[in-house]
């Protein structure tokens, strides 16, 4: 039952993905790359990247132009997930963490919580802050939406939480800014760059490379920790 489930979801997704490419090879490419962008930000389930890498490779001399247009389509879709959290956790920003960013909700200390993961809670929970992600919030802020809005996790997660937790809204706008713009600046470049073999790097590397990029980052959160004596 649970292999079945699996399998549709992906179904789901994979439809998805091909209907978001289509969009490439229409008029309305760049309009439709601003909203899924605003919509993965908040609901949606696949990343903008998808449409954005198919429109550079159109038009690699517009690759700041579709960054940009796609960095202010999340950073705007991440203030409605803000506000998700903060004003319908409970009836819809719930679901969305579990449905949609399928992430396991369980209690922690008298509120919902989500689980780091295990390499990640073993080797540096105490520099953290904790196991949980509510508990990282509370000690890191605004650092866990800059540092989640490079890597490959769903943004939406981030957006959604940040509300929950009450992040200032002026630092999680610029962190939301200068994590996306990052995020999708170097997609666009490496494409404008190198072409479709950047795509293929893209596919197969990109994620792992944000992955290493935040085990510096939370590295550095580690260091910070021992030299503050917090």
């Amino acid at each position: 039952m649970e292999n079945n489930t699996h399998v549709s979801r992906w179904a789901i997704h994979r439809r998805l993905y091909d209907w978001m490419l289509h969009w490439a090879n229409t008029p309305y490419g760049v309009p439709a790359l601003v909203i899924l962008a605003f919509a993965e930000s908040s609901f949606f389930p696949i990343p903008p990247d998808v449409l954005l890498i198919a429109l550079v490779l159109g038009a690699p001399q517009r690759w700041r132009y579709l960054a940009l247009l796609c960095t202010v389509g999340s950073v705007v879709g991440g203030l409605a997930g803000y506000g998700i959290g903060v004003f319908a956790w409970e009836t819809v920003g719930r679901w969305i963490v579990e449905n949609v960013a399928h992430m396991q909700l369980v209690p922690v200390e008298g509120r919902l919580d989500i689980a780091l993961p295990a390499y990640l809670a073993d080797s540096l929970g105490d520099a953290l802050g904790g196991s949980y992600l509510f508990q990282v919030y509370d000690r890191w802020n605004a650092w866990i939406v800059f540092v989640f809005g490079l890597t490959p996790l769903p943004y939406k997660l981030t957006t959604i939480t940040a509300g929950v937790a009450r992040v200032n809204v002026p630092i999680f706008m610029a962190a939301s800014i200068l994590s996306r713009a990052a995020r999708f600046f170097v997609v666009a470049w490496l494409l404008h760059r190198w072409g479709a073999p950047a795509k293929s790097f893209i596919d197969r590397y990109f994620n792992l490379l944000c992955i290493a990029f935040t085990v510096l980052l939370v590295g550095g959160f580690a260091l910070l920790s021992l030299v503050s004596g917090k």
